[in-house]
């Protein structure tokens, strides 16, 4: 009775509190949004989409998790804020409603050499702290299973100051127990480099000893400083050496010497190769270093600890007969078992924790990864992913999860797996945006926003918002092309020859061999983790040279840049361009740089003055000198066809296109780099357009764009539909065919179902991920493969093309 009568008792009305149910973005500029103003219910699920640079990432990452991150920061004391990163108030009116923003990006794990999939999660951690409590024979606390730890020892003596002629010196031991391994330093690999790639040991200096590229007989940093510093005989051929030279020759530590009254800085030349050629992004260097870099540097498993980074003491101490490198070595479902079959009272709760760490590995499709993968080698749906580990068990409700694109590398048949996570975040209680092209993960929204209706300039504005059955009754692009299906192939091309791969064995390869066809459109498909990269690009790719093939690689990685790098001098296209200003004006091409003759003196170039207010927001105002135009007001009355250097930069690639066609401004040299960036899709992006905002699809294009102008007779694209609208991936299959048609042979790692129809070749890699694939499953056309549905990947196609 007591229960009703205090029901009766309660109010019926809202609780002011429960009344904030939105979030409210107004007037939002960031980019290329045009006053966007939009709501977004909390605790559902949202899904972004919209062709490729319509504007997504700018309003849910740039703006709505920017500014959580942002307030969020500012709870903190000055001090703390000073060790974090400094972040900007986005563009916007208002915001209201923000929850705690948890950013799940498809950013790369960092590429260091000592991060591994282990050390990017706390499985690392709690493994070292399992076997520094349960390890026998016991060898220290956890860091002396580390191998980013090195142990240490010290003694000496410190004086006390206690005040006038009170001083006391005081004796001070320290150890510290490490992990690593001395030799390779807990890299898991040396680099070894090959002598008699650099010089030719029967010459003597003087005679052109070196065969190191650049190294010109007149140089003063290089081959002179060697040939004059006093400390080698220049005229005596180098095998002839003693020790002493010799040592100093290789392995000199920095010496000041004088050549000619110059000071100059003498150095042996192991360090000084490393230093010039080894410590540059290999991706970055001109083809010719590239390849000296290949023959003079081999990498090898370290023999002292067998590439397991870890010193012989910490592999000796064992938990039932396995050490912790074995541990990491496993395959994280196994590792998962094992952990399960250890029973001590004394540990259980770490256990429980790591066991929960690697069950959601499992979970989350990833269960075919080993601890001791370097975190550099993972795609960026597999990077994305383990990030999302530690937030699936976490007790945490009422924030909002971010995601981009969380079905990256995930095969049609891991995809439902990906959205049961999302909606379980959801279920929790919590608000979920995702930016999303794939119809598979749109469809499961509680709500869709489409961004529009073009992309950059053209885009940028909400063209619809609502539910997925709106979106497909709206007249949207994405509406018009959710249920598009591609239709396979009625005749494939036929094979001009085969490059062979025999008894391949990387990462988890069961000593495959298959015959790739040249000259046709091939897919290489398969569940994540099947071996797909470990085929194409450890067993081809590496194995090209040999063959003969000219194999062009292009992949998702990051561009090496700066703010100042731009899609134009990135592709070598500010060089035609530079010309054309300078032969019309009669003035030299330096003066069309920004990085160089022409830069505005005030702000050097940048356009903006970066002012640094230490722990706060570090403020860019646009340089009133040149107003943000980078240039040198002199430098921006020389014309060409009518339009000013800082003008040309701010064109879109279709408007250059058009600029540089014809009239007087036509410069053909230019006008064919415009073209193979239109080519890719990428005609929204503008010359001027800083490297750094690009997402990982438009750098894959901008990289395709540059590489379609090599001689390469066979190109290995990596996922190129990654970031990529319904209605682009039209235009993408239509430059792949443009390629095989040209004479080039196309190999394809992908999951989209529209690029599988429309290949000419399919080789399919299973059955499953990690140590139950690694195996062909299927070689043919997609019609045959749909046909027998022996495959999961012929299953799920043969349902996307409706047969």
């Amino acid at each position: 009775m007591s229960m009703a009568t205090r029901t009766d008792t309660q109010s019926p009305a809202l609780h002011v509190a429960d009344s904030h149910d939105l979030i409210r973005v107004h007037g939002a500029r960031v980019n290329n949004l045009k006053d966007v103003s939009i709501e977004i219910p909390k605790r559902r699920l949202t899904v972004f989409t919209g062709v490729s640079g319509s504007g997504k990432s700018s309003l849910v990452f740039n703006t709505i998790a920017a500014e959580s991150q942002r307030l969020i920061n500012e709870t903190y004391s000055a001090f703390v804020q000073g060790f974090m990163p400094t972040l900007a108030r986005p563009e916007v009116d208002v915001l209201e409603g923000l929850t705690t923003a948890i950013i799940v990006d498809q950013q790369r794990l960092g590429a260091d050499p000592r991060s591994t999939v282990g050390t990017a999660t706390d499985a690392n951690a709690m493994l070292r702290i399992l076997f520094s409590r349960l390890g026998k024979p016991h060898i220290g606390p956890p860091s002396a299973f580390s191998f980013n730890v090195a142990s240490v020892r010290a003694s000496g003596g410190f004086t006390v100051d206690r005040g006038a002629d009170k001083t006391r010196t005081e004796k001070v031991t320290f150890t510290r127990t490490g992990g690593m391994c001395t030799r390779c330093e807990g890299r898991g690999t040396v680099s070894d480099i090959d002598l008699t790639q650099l010089y030719d040991d029967s010459k003597s200096i003087a005679e052109g000893a070196f065969t190191i590229p650049g190294w010109k007989s007149d140089s003063f940093w290089t081959v002179r400083v060697y040939a004059e510093s006093g400390l080698l005989d220049p005229n005596k051929p180098i095998r002839k050496f003693t020790k002493k030279e010799m040592q100093d020759f290789l392995y000199r530590e920095p010496t000041k010497v004088k050549v000619e009254g110059v000071n100059l800085t003498y150095e042996g030349l192991i360090p000084k190769i490393q230093k010039s050629f080894l410590s540059k992004d290999r991706e970055a260097m001109q083809p010719h270093i590239r390849a000296f870099v290949d023959r003079a540097v081999t990498f090898t498993s370290c023999p002292e600890c067998d590439g397991t980074r870890l010193s012989e003491a910490a592999r000796s101490s064992k938990i039932k007969g396995i050490s912790i490198a074995d541990a990491c070595a496993m395959q994280i479902s196994d590792l998962a078992e094992w952990v399960r079959g250890l029973d001590e009272p004394s540990v259980a709760p770490l256990l429980a924790a790591l066991l929960g760490t690697l069950d959601s590995f499992v979970e989350i499709g990833l269960g075919y990864l080993s601890l001791e993968r370097p975190s550099g080698t993972l795609s960026g749906g597999e990077a994305q992913r383990v990030k999302m580990i530690r937030h699936l068990g976490s007790s945490l409700t009422d924030t909002t999860y971010v995601f981009d694109e969380p079905t990256i590398g995930l095969h049609p048949h891991d995809i439902q797996r990906m959205n049961d996570l999302l909606l379980r975040l959801r279920d929790k209680g919590n608000t979920v945006l995702v930016v999303e092209h794939k119809p598979e993960t749109i469809a499961i929204a509680d709500h869709v926003v489409d961004l529009g209706p073009g992309a950059g300039t053209a885009g940028g504005t909400v063209c619809f918002e609502g539910t997925v059955e709106g979106l497909r009754a709206g007249g949207t692009i994405t509406g018009r092309h959710f249920d598009d299906r591609a239709a396979l192939k009625e005749t494939v091309r036929k094979p001009t020859g085969t490059l062979e791969i025999r008894g391949a064995t990387t990462h988890n390869l069961r000593d495959v061999d298959v015959d790739i066809p040249l000259g046709v459109l091939c897919v290489v498909t398969g569940v994540a983790g099947s071996g797909k990269s470990s085929l194409i690009h450890g067993s081809l790719v590496k194995s090209s040279g040999a063959a003969g093939a000219d194999v062009v690689s292009v992949d998702q990685g990051a561009i090496k840049g700066s703010r100042r790098s731009n899609p134009a001098t990135y592709t070598g296209l500010l060089d035609p361009i530079r010309k054309a200003f300078a032969k019309a004006n009669g003035v030299k091409p330096a003066l069309f740089s920004a990085n160089s003759e022409g830069a505005c003196p005030t702000c050097n170039g940048a356009g903006v003055i970066y002012t640094d207010l230490a722990m706060m927001a570090g403020v860019a105002t646009t340089c009133e000198e040149c107003e943000g135009k980078r240039f040198e007001a002199s430098v921006l009355d020389y014309h060409l066809g009518g339009r000013d250097i800082s003008e040309v930069l701010a064109m879109s690639v279709a408007e250059a296109e058009e600029f540089f066609g014809a009239g007087e401004a036509r410069t053909p040299a230019a006008h064919r780099i415009l073209d193979r960036l239109a080519d890719v899709g990428l005609g929204y992006l503008t010359l001027g357009q800083p490297l750094t905002t690009l997402s990982g699809g438009e750098r894959q294009r901008l990289k395709l764009a540059t590489h379609m102008a090599e001689k390469g007779g066979v190109y290995v694209l990596d996922e190129p539909t990654t970031g990529l609208h319904l209605a682009d991936v039209e235009q993408l299959l239509g430059l792949l065919d443009r390629l095989v048609d040209a004479g080039k042979s196309v190999i394809v790692i992908e999951h989209h179902q529209a690029v599988m129809a429309h290949a000419d070749w399919i080789i399919d890699l299973g059955p499953g991920a990690g140590h139950d694939g690694g195996r062909i499953v299927f070689e043919g056309t997609p019609t045959d493969l749909v046909a027998a549905r022996s495959t999961l990947t012929g299953e799920h196609l043969a349902t996307y093309v409706g047969t």
